[in-house]
């Protein structure tokens, strides 16, 4: 297994004769307008997507992904919506809660639900973002998830068993200990350490309690100093502390920059 990260919590996995794409989303900084995370040399080739949540961030570029290499998309089931016998994924560039991108090669989940496509057993997990704390300038804003805003739209992680290992995304959550108490045999655990000057996704002391909980052999700490807007680190986080104190709890943790990989 070959592991890429891409920022926030974007990935390419080359898994086997798999390759799969975790949260292909944009990144928007400075003059770009949600520039692609993952590199346009890599679309071709991937064999799935999957999606945590309807963030732009995470979502951005899903569909042109799936586009360009007749990839099916794995997302949450409030993600889409049957209108007049037609499938309609939520826009991944369109503004609020607008189910307006046809979509034909999909399978949805549900948290707790397990799915098999082709060899692998796909679970979700429970997910709970955010609110999110918008500042430009002299101007804030606080959304909060509810059933009428977009930010978090559909949260849900994934659990991916294929070849006798076990990889597990998070996506943007806060820390559900209850609902995680049932995954064993974690070998990779990617989560959210960002948290603590925002609240939208678990801090480094609540990631740290998800790893003691989970017990995974590799944890790989995301979104955390996030480029956003005019921010460089947009959710600051101290992941050399986090990494120190993962590593005395007895599992290994990787670090991972733009573009960098590891293999598990």
């Amino acid at each position: 297994m070959k592991i890429t990260h891409y920022l926030y919590n974007s990935f390419l996995i080359e898994w086997g004769d798999k390759k799969l794409c975790i949260d292909p989303g944009g990144l928007f900084m400075y003059y770009f307008r949600f520039t692609t995370l993952i590199p346009k040399s890599e679309w071709e080739d991937i064999t799935h997507i999957f999606v945590t949540h309807g963030d732009p961030d995470h979502y951005w570029h899903a569909d042109r992904i799936m586009k360009a290499s007749g990839a099916p998309v794995i997302f949450n089931r409030s993600m889409v919506k049957g209108i007049n016998g037609q499938n309609f994924m939520l826009g991944p560039r369109s503004k609020g809660l607008s189910f307006d991108t046809p979509v034909n090669h999909f399978h949805t989940l549900s948290v707790n639900e397990v799915i098999t496509l082709d060899g692998m057993a796909i679970s979700g997990i429970k997910a709970s973002h955010g609110p999110l704390n918008l500042k430009i300038g002299p101007l804030r804003k606080t959304e909060t998830p509810g059933p009428s805003e977009r930010v978090g739209w559909g949260a849900i992680g994934f659990q991916i068993s294929y070849q006798g290992k076990n990889l597990v995304n998070l996506g943007d959550t806060l820390l559900n200990l209850k609902e995680w108490a049932d995954l064993k045999d974690v070998d990779v655990l990617m989560l959210p350490i960002g948290g603590r000057r925002n609240g939208n996704t678990m801090d480094e002391d609540e990631a740290l309690e998800a790893v003691r909980l989970i017990k995974p052999k590799l944890a790989i700490p995301v979104h955390y100093n996030c480029p956003f807007l005019f921010s460089r680190k947009y959710n600051p986080a101290r992941v050399n502390v986090f990494k120190d104190r993962v590593e005395k709890l007895g599992a290994k943790c990787t670090i991972l920059e733009k573009g960098q990989a590891i293999g598990s």
